[in-house]
């Protein structure tokens, strides 16, 4: 085939790949955007028979609405502490994790990684009963991880967050080479020193990856939160604002989708705190 040929079919492959690209990001997208229009158009508009994706009538008492729910900043720190603690928590112990599970060989070290990976696999539905009573009665032993505590939220979202974070950091903590590590035990630093200065910051890309996964699965939870906290409603977290708008006789649609909106906020605002994390090399990090 001619070169000029070649160029052709592959810019031709490149615009197909590109309108196929952009018709996922508009699927993709569209549910946001028809959430914040919702939040946006009056209550009229929302029930209208036949709804239109645009207004020209934009109001913001459906945020009023929300912001203005009883507890609602408690629900919102309450949600904030959670998520937080488990990114920080699910961090720490999935980095160890890593660099115990791939630098070093034992005898249950293939064990360990299938029991992992069971472990993403059972439905969280599944697990919901169960884990009521175990976390009850850890309650009457360990303080502050009992039923009606933000500490039985942290504990559960910790545990379904690090089998994913130890089993993607595995890979970013295998794809540094050993001879970096070598290198700083000739140049007389120690196994602590290795650990945190070494290969801490060249594993941060997986550490944002898995850390965006736990807060947004623990910003999100909801089945969790209405399990464990029961009578204690100061302790709710924010998806049990979102109940306030449901109604037997009719839904306050404007409401949900503003208070779904400002959900939102904080996992963007969070991802993009971690987003230069997410895109960087090894190159350089071998010494010559």
């Amino acid at each position: 085939m001619p070169r000029r040929g070649r160029r052709g079919t592959t810019r031709a492959w490149r615009r197909a790949a590109d309108t196929v690209a952009i018709g996922v990001a508009a699927v993709t997208v569209f549910p946001i955007y028809w959430m914040v229009l919702s939040a946006l158009k009056p209550t009229g508009e929302i029930l209208a028979a036949d709804p239109r994706p645009w207004t020209l009538h934009p109001t913001l008492d459906h945020f009023r609405s929300a912001l203005g729910v009883s507890g609602f900043g408690r629900y919102f720190l309450n949600s904030l502490v959670v998520a937080l603690s488990v990114v920080a928590l699910s961090a720490l112990v999935a980095f160890l994790a890593a660099v115990a599970l791939t630098r070093y060989r034992f005898r249950t070290r293939t064990t360990v990684l299938v029991l992992f990976l069971i472990a993403q696999m059972v439905p969280v539905e599944a697990l919901s009963i169960p884990l009521f009573f175990q976390i009850r009665d850890l309650g009457r032993t360990v303080p502050g991880v009992g039923l009606n505590t933000l500490g039985s939220l942290v504990l559960v979202q910790l545990a379904f967050s690090l089998p994913f974070a130890i089993w993607m950091l595995r890979g970013f903590v295998a794809a540094v080479p050993p001879e970096v590590e070598e290198a700083a035990t000739i140049d007389g630093a120690d196994r602590f020193t290795i650990l945190w200065r070494i290969l801490f910051p060249l594993v941060a890309p997986g550490l944002a990856a898995t850390s965006v996964f736990s807060f947004i699965t623990a910003w999100n939870d909801f089945l969790f939160a209405r399990t464990f906290i029961i009578s204690a409603t100061e302790n709710q977290t924010l998806p049990a604002a979102l109940l306030v708008f449901f109604k037997p006789d009719e839904n306050d649609w404007g409401g949900i989708m503003a208070a779904s909106t400002l959900m939102t906020i904080p996992v963007l605002v969070f991802f993009v705190f971690v987003r230069r994390r997410l895109v960087s090399g090894l190159g350089g990090a071998v010494k010559d």
